[in-house]
């Protein structure tokens, strides 16, 4: 069976347990976005959608689009692939005024339809192939459009997302009810970005939802992206010269983390303690890299606007300037780990009157430039803070206020 044939089968098995059950979800009082009442924000996050369109994907029993229709003066339609989902909410809400339920597959459905002013998805999107699904939404939805995206980020098995693009067996599961295995794309948050920007959307905001219960591991995203508009034809330009130019500068970003058990270091693969951090990719913000480094190595994850620069330290490497940017992140979700593939592991947290030897020089550069009271020896390098920066106040080397 294909990925489609099996989540298709298991949603209407799915259904039809509940049609047996003549299960009807209450309508609620206040669009949820994950399945525990009172956690996260609402339906605020897609704008005033008072008479306007906007498209529930995978709506199920019809709940929540009965909700936006009745609390919001939104005219929604629900698609749903299952035959028995889509009974579900057809013959309990055939007569909702405002509200349309169709049984089509995603695609198919948006290739044909008017485009819509919003669009969202509460745990469903992640059971379509993102290369399928999100390039349909891109054309059937206006310029301008909300995307606000519910997804699984760990399941209850403690099991955190993927960073490859591929989909891997999570079950449904269904109180008295053997668990139905399905195929989901439980992806990372900043896969679901690039995905997301390659297919002409801009990200807006990723929050992280927790379980009410902090025993339970289950963690969902939950993703605020735009519809951007088509960008308009632009001017070309050629190179200087056939020949590629010779590389002449390292640009890199090193970022300080300090928790209540000291600062965050790990051990390269050669021997030295490093700051997580690395390389800036072309076109990328220093915070962005600083994002992404952070989870490449440690597996945290943190928000661009909680990232404060301090500066550019300037040295050589042989004929090579090195440029590394010093950050500072201020809050972050997770508790480091290694990462497969990744050079730099052993993450632990030292206080700052008890660091260890053998630092990496630019990590070594950036801690003196950010505390010149830590009794660190190291290359001279050239500081340049950041002129907009409002410096914060920082903690004394041996802990005390």
């Amino acid at each position: 069976m294909t990925v489609e044939d099996i989540n298709a089968h298991a949603w209407t098995v799915y259904g039809q347990r509940q049609l047996s059950r003549s299960y009807v979800p209450p309508i609620p009082e206040r669009l949820s976005w994950t399945l525990w009442e009172g956690v996260g924000p609402g339906a605020e996050l897609l704008g005033d959608i008072t008479g306007r369109r906007v498209l529930d994907i995978g709506s199920g029993a019809g709940h929540h689009a009965v909700h936006l229709a009745r609390a919001h003066g939104a005219h929604v339609t629900g698609i749903e692939l299952s035959p028995t989902q889509y009974e579900r909410a057809a013959s309990a809400h055939a007569n909702e005024p405002g509200v349309a339920f169709v049984r089509a597959d995603l695609v198919d459905y948006l290739a044909r339809a008017e485009p819509f002013d919003a669009a969202y998805a509460i745990g469903t999107l992640a059971f379509v192939d993102p290369h399928r699904a999100l390039p349909a939404l891109r054309d059937g939805l206006r310029p301008g459009a909300p995307l606000i995206l519910s997804l699984l980020h760990t399941d209850v098995h403690d099991r955190g997302p993927s960073t490859t693009v591929a989909p891997r067996e999570e079950m449904i599961l269904l109180r008295d009810d053997p668990p139905l295995a399905t195929q989901m794309w439980v992806l990372a948050p900043q896969l679901w970005e690039e995905l997301l920007t390659e297919y002409g959307f801009r990200v807006e905001a990723v929050e992280l939802l927790r379980h009410p219960d902090q025993s339970t591991p289950v963690v969902q995203q939950l993703i605020r992206a735009r519809r951007l508009a088509p960008r308009p034809a632009r001017l070309s330009s050629r190179p200087r010269t056939a020949q590629p130019p010779v590389p002449h500068a390292a640009v890199g970003v090193g970022t300080i983390l300090l928790g209540e058990h000291g600062l965050l270091l790990g051990v390269h693969r050669r021997g030295t303690v490093e700051l997580p951090g690395g390389s800036v990719e072309a076109g990328e913000s220093f915070e962005a890299a600083a994002v992404r480094e952070l989870r490449e190595e440690t597996g945290l994850i943190a928000h661009p606007d909680d990232v404060e620069l301090l500066g550019v330290l300037v040295d050589h490497v042989g004929d090579v300037p090195r440029v590394t940017v010093g950050a500072l992140i201020h809050a972050w979700e997770g508790r480091p780990a290694p990462q497969p593939d990744e050079k730099v592991g052993d993450w632990a947290w030292y206080p700052l009157d008890r660091l260890p030897d053998g630092l990496f020089v630019c990590s070594a550069q950036i801690l003196s430039a950010w505390h010149p009271d830590l009794p660190i020896d190291h290359p001279p390098a050239h500081f340049t803070p950041f002129a907009s920066r409002t410096p914060r106040s920082t903690p004394p080397v041996d802990g005390r206020a």
